[in-house]
């Protein structure tokens, strides 16, 4: 057990860490991300790891990329894998409350002491690239936050021993940082609207920033099913040589919704389908542990992914499947973090996620009184967010997150809101004067959704735990 002075030494160090990764350039705090290759650099991704002896070589990798949906399937594959005995590198991002969060071996978050000695041992190799690597506008061309922190997830599954690891984008896919590694299989979850401005206005574009993470002969699975994408995407793998594996044409999926989703016992199935093989493979009511008609897709794309391992001759058994996606949890993807009231937190932040959202609280929760707290990032399609929204619940609350600039003013969002419906919605200007205007409205049998954003999300989430922790202590 270690001693109170150790443990806040620790803190410290810690501390001066997370200082030190946010002095770095990081786009997921900047109000405009300049998405072009003289900012997102793959040869200094290859450079960080090639002076760390390449840790991604030592392990099997597959790589998901997607508008929506990349972080649930990553979750669920990576819970497949673990139950058929694997040992799994996790790397996700954004994170809730630490940064260590991003990086999971086994379900296990980095200890703090290990986050500490793995950027220890990066500091002196990015400071070696600051110097030698030639300056851009005048500033060191150094690696980024994204760039470490990927750098140490990697570090972190080799030293841990990960046998496989599971790789979330990012942003895109073609200029990600994740997109320096070689994957036994190649993930897109789907195509939306979102990032526009850094991967293009239609959804091709967006589809071929994402198809950018296709490797030569890597084999594809694709949850985009809309015509636009989908070709764009086969394209792209077949000028790779990629075999490429669709939902709607080689595997499909039936989902049957729970009727009360504010009960524990109460989880949806999905009967699955896969056709890729001569010999089709069926999986019928098989439970899932995230929610939604969406996670139905996003389970469809990981089965279709452990398919593919397996005739690549993982060995993954039909219980290992059937256990490891029940067992699968996501925060803030309808996450049921309290009963009576029933307080839905979910990280819908783009228009076909808020109508994903939309549709799991109409299908899986009985008629009640519904209150909404919303707010979200600058760039966001928040017109098709709110005209999707405001029709469908009885009290909208707007508000801002506090822990990145990025935010749009509460009442900017209640201007347009009163622009599109003429309805006056209540502002608050903090998450936590949000939260407790929406608990004082709120009775038992209402509910509360806070949706618009990860980082509100994030932020309300704990706002809503520790109040409801308090209440039963009280």
């Amino acid at each position: 057990m270690s001693s109170p002075l150790e443990t806040d030494v620790l803190l410290t160090r810690r501390q001066a860490a997370i200082r030190y990764l946010y002095g770095r350039i990081n786009y997921e705090r900047l109000p405009s991300i300049p998405y072009h290759d003289r900012t997102f650099k793959l040869d200094r991704m290859h450079e960080l790891l090639d002076r760390l002896g390449n840790p991604d070589r030592t392990m099997k990798i597959v790589h998901v990329a997607g508008t929506k949906g990349k972080g649930s399937t990553s979750v669920m594959i990576g819970s497949i894998l673990r139950a058929a005995g694997r040992r799994v590198g996790l790397f996700t991002s954004p994170h809730l409350e630490r940064i260590e969060e991003r990086m999971v071996v086994d379900g296990i978050e980095c200890p703090a002491e290990e986050f500490v000695d793995l950027l220890d041992t990066l500091v002196p190799i990015i400071e070696a690239m600051d110097r030698e690597r030639e300056p851009i506008d005048g500033q060191p061309d150094g690696p980024t936050y994204f760039e470490i922190t990927t750098a140490m997830a990697l570090l972190h599954f080799l030293r841990c021993r990960a046998d496989t690891a599971v790789l979330e984008v990012g942003l895109g896919g073609r200029l990600d940082s994740t997109n320096v590694c070689r994957p036994e299989v190649s993930v897109i979850t789907s195509i939306s609207f979102d990032h526009m401005q850094q991967l293009g206005g239609t959804l091709e574009l967006i589809a071929r920033e994402k198809a950018g993470i296709v490797k030569p002969g890597v084999p594809l699975v694709s949850g985009a099913t809309a015509r636009e994408p989908r070709e764009a995407i086969r394209e792209v793998c077949l000028a790779q040589g990629s075999r490429i594996m669709e939902l709607g044409i080689d595997f499909d999926v039936e989902y049957r919704a729970p009727r009360e989703l504010d009960r524990d016992d109460a989880p949806g199935e999905i009967d699955f389908v896969d056709r890729s093989d001569s010999e089709v493979c069926r999986r019928d009511a098989v439970s899932l542990g995230l929610v939604g008609r969406h996670q139905a897709c996003n389970a469809a794309v990981a089965l279709a992914t452990i398919g593919e391992l397996r005739r690549q001759g993982w060995q993954i058994s039909d219980e290992a499947v059937r256990a490891g996606l029940a067992a699968a949890r996501c925060p803030v993807r309808v996450e049921v973090v309290s009963r009576r009231p029933a307080v839905i937190v979910d990280a819908a932040h783009n228009a076909a996620s808020i109508e994903a959202l939309v549709a799991t609280l109409e299908e899986s929760f009985a008629p009640r009184r519904t209150i909404l707290v919303f707010g979200t990032t600058q760039e966001k399609d928040v017109r098709g967010m709110l005209e999707t929204l405001l029709p469908r619940f009885d009290e909208v609350l707007l508000t801002r997150y506090q822990h990145n600039p990025r935010a749009i003013p509460p009442q900017e969002l209640a201007e347009l809101a009163g622009r599109l419906t003429g309805r006056a919605c209540r502002v608050c200007s903090r998450p936590d004067e949000a939260w407790q205007v929406a608990r004082g409205l709120a009775a038992d049998d209402d509910l509360i959704c806070i949706t618009g954003s990860f980082y509100l999300a994030t932020e309300m989430r704990q706002l809503a735990i520790r109040s409801i922790e308090e209440r039963h202590e009280a």
